[in-house]
Parts: C-alpha cells; sequence; structure tokens
C-alpha cells in the first residue's frame, strides 16, 4: 500500500466511488460520511492525509481544515469541491489546505494530488522520528527549550563546549538558566557518567574548595558567580592547584566579567582560561518567539513532578505571557507555570532564586497549612479534604515540621 487516506464525503455513492478509486491505485482508505464520523481519525500521529469534500451539513469542510491543522498543522488536507465552487476552494488554500480538485475529478488528476500529500506526509513524520531519536540521546536537544533561532545558536554552543572537552564559561541575566545550561554541557560531554558539582562561588573557603574539587573528580565542578570567589580562590584555579587532575571546572556568572577583570577585581589568567569556551544565554526579552514553548515544556514538568493534569493553554494565556516583560528570565517563567498547574492566584510575584523543587515544595507546604487551618487542625478531615491517605498526610507534616495541633482553636 502507498499510504492510507481518510475520506470524508456525506454522498454514499461518491464515497464509494472515491474509495474504489483509491483501492484500484493501491491506496489504503478510511471512510466516513461527516466531521463528527472522522473525528477521532484527525491526530497529530495519524500516518495518512485526508481527503473530503467541502459542503457537508453541519461542519463543513472549513471546519474540518481548520480541526486538522489545529491538532497537526503539517497534517494536509485536500478538499472536493463542487463547480463553481472555485472562490471558496482559493480560500481554503489561504486558510493552508494542501490542494483542492473539483467534481467530478479525473481520477489520474486525484491518484497524482494523493501521492504528493503522501510523500510530503511521510517526511514530516520521518523527520519527527529522527528528531525525537536525536532528542532522546541529546542532552541538549532534550533540555535547552526553545524553536528560535537563538535557541539553537545556544544547543550549538553547548554541544561544542561539551565536545572541547575543556573548562568553560556560562554567562548570563539572572534567572536565565545558568546552573542548567552548565549540567547540559556536562551531561553532553565525555563526563557525563561521572560526578556533576555545583557550588557557591559568595563564601567558599580553601577547604570547601578542595572538598569539591574531590568530590568532582573525573567530572565536572561549577561555581555559580565565580566573579564572587575571594581573590586567593581565584589565583588557585587559574593555577591548576589545590586538587586532583581531570575535573573539568565551569564557572557561572551574570555579571559582565570582562569589566571585572579590566578593573582588576577578577583574576586576569583565570579569566583567559574559562574565557576560551564560552557561552552565553540569551534572555526571554532577546528571543520572545520561544516565551510559548518554554511555557508548555514547563507546564508539563511541573504537572508530571505534581501528579496533575495539565490545564488547558488557551491563546489566551499565551497573549499574556507574551504582554509581560520577563525580567526574572526562565526562573520567572517557570515560577508562572507551576502556579498555572497547581490553580493559584497569579499575583502571587514568583520567587526567582528558588528552583522548581524548593517552589513545589513551598507549594505543599501551603497546602497543607490551609487544609488544616480549613478544619480547624483535624488532621483526619484535612487529610480527607486534601485526597491523601493518613499515613502520607502524617508523613508530609513531618517533612515540614508542620504540628496540627497549632491550628486547633
Amino acid at each position: 500500500m502507498k499510504g492510507r487516506v481518510l475520506l470524508v464525503d456525506d454522498d454514499a455513492a461518491v464515497r464509494e466511488a472515491l474509495a474504489q478509486t483509491l483501492e484500484l491505485a493501491d491506496i489504503s482508505t478510511i471512510t466516513a460520511g461527516s466531521f463528527v464520523a472522522a473525528k477521532d481519525r484527525i491526530t497529530a500521529d495519524f500516518d495518512g492525509v485526508i481527503l473530503s469534500d467541502m459542503r457537508m451539513p453541519g461542519r463543513d469542510g472549513f471546519h474540518l481544515l481548520d480541526y486538522a491543522h489545529g491538532q497537526d498543522r503539517d497534517l494536509p488536507v485536500i478538499l472536493l469541491t463542487g463547480e463553481g465552487d472555485i472562490p471558496m476552494a482559493v480560500a481554503a488554500m489561504a486558510q493552508g489546505a494542501f490542494g483542492f480538485l473539483e467534481k467530478p475529478c479525473a481520477p489520474a488528476e486525484l491518484i497524482a494530488v494523493l501521492e504528493r500529500a503522501l510523500h510530503t506526509r511521510a517526511l514530516v513524520l520521518d523527520n519527527r522520528r529522527l528528531r525525537q531519536l536525536v532528542e532522546t540521546g541529546d542532552p541538549a536537544a532534550r533540555m535547552v527549550f526553545g524553536t528560535s533561532d537563538l535557541a539553537e545558536k545556544l544547543r550549538r554552543q553547548v554541544r561544542l563546549v561539551a565536545q572541547a572537552e575543556g573548562d568553560a564559561l556560562v554567562n548570563g541575566a539572572p534567572g536565565s538558566g545558568i546552573s542548567k545550561v552548565a549540567e547540559v554541557i556536562h551531561l553532553s560531554s565525555a563526563r557525563s557518567k561521572a560526578a556533576f558539582v555545583k557550588r557557591a562561588a559568595a563564601g567558599m573557603t580553601t577547604e570547601t574548595l578542595r572538598a569539591a574539587l574531590q568530590e568532582a573528580e573525573g567530572g565536572s565542578l561549577f561555581i555559580d558567580e565565580i566573579s564572587h570567589l575571594p581573590a586567593q580562590l581565584q589565583l588557585v584555579l587559574s593555577e591548576g592547584r589545590d586538587g586532583p587532575q581531570g575535573v573539568c571546572l565551569m564557572a557561572g556568572n551574570t555579571r559582565d566579567l570582562t569589566a571585572e577583570m579590566q578593573a582588576g577585581r577578577f583574576n586576569a589568567d583565570l579569566y583567559y582560561r574559562l574565557e576560551a569556551l564560552s557561552v552565553r544565554i540569551p534572555s526571554l526579552a532577546e528571543r520572545p518567539e520561544d516565551i510559548a514553548e518554554m511555557f508548555r515544556r514547563y507546564v508539563a514538568q511541573a504537572s508530571e513532578q505534581a501528579g496533575l493534569r495539565a490545564p488547558e493553554i488557551t491563546p489566551e494565556v499565551i497573549a499574556s505571557l507574551m504582554a509581560r516583560d520577563w525580567p526574572g528570565n526562565a526562573r520567572s517563567l517557570m515560577s508562572v507555570a507551576m502556579r498555572f498547574v497547581m490553580g493559584l492566584p497569579e499575583d502571587v510575584a514568583p520567587d526567582t532564586t528558588l528552583g522548581l523543587v524548593e517552589q513545589m515544595s513551598m507549594i505543599e507546604q501551603s497546602l497543607l497549612e490551609t487544609a488544616l487551618r480549613r478544619t480547624g487542625g483535624q488532621a483526619s478531615a484535612a487529610a480527607e479534604a486534601l485526597k491523601l491517605p493518613r499515613k502520607t498526610f502524617y508523613d508530609k507534616l513531618a517533612r515540614y515540621s508542620i504540628r496540627a495541633e497549632d491550628f486547633r482553636p
């Protein structure tokens, strides 16, 4: 068989004649007498194309076209028009129809159009499968979100730095995901099986640096806000002393490290050691076209972690996101996604210093306390209200050091 066609026409005689024509051309056919009958077949993973009459009772070809492209923008839809419906067909082409044919159409013309559509569909699905295979083995594709040119450039930089197997600098605006990108570099490198150790530069001592280097042996040590590292430790790192060999040093920074070095506040040797392999994360203000895609990914992550069904992301939600400034960048967008999943008011200001796990813990603690407050400190009633087994409820209270008696009148 050359492929599958979902054939939609309310005229049974026409439907049967077209189906026979397609089967003689070795094309498998699924028939439906209306949009309602065809709807369940129209999915993003449908491996065929759609051939539909334009004029049908109830939902017409325009509605079917809109619905199909709502499921999958790349799903080819060919529309059949009656004599004199050419203006309508042209309008359908403008809305993204793959093609249109005037009834009655010659079998050769029909088969030629369908074969082109089936070839196009096969290429689209093959490319998706290949992309999925690449992403499952490519941490940069799997973990660095966005579809813009800047997002793709960032992924390319991450892969190149990972392949170079050298010390690296990751810089970006606050909340842009510096530590995450550093971890993606590690996971994309030959060191991915070894440890990825994260430490903050502020307050680091000779002893804590030595311990971190020991822990990261054979892997990677990421030091966040490297410009805050004490001068003596900058010297130690610039000379590669005081630790085991075989540790890849990665540094994160939100300041202009070049200016810090030129002002004498940052060790020049360490700067040039790190700057040779540097990755800059673009802010959301530079790539607003990525906001919708990133929000969808964060909503999916938050829903999975919370064990909740992901809410519908309507065009209105996306429009409101696009209208906002994002000084907190990805971290702020992640916070909004989490509150969206939890159904919390949007006027809650996001804390861009906390990761998703920490923020989820804060939300869980708040829900436990709210349930106890509403039930007057009655733990059994609160557990029932949250639909939690009593043991699980008590375990969570212990985790957050919450005492039910503190909420009793």
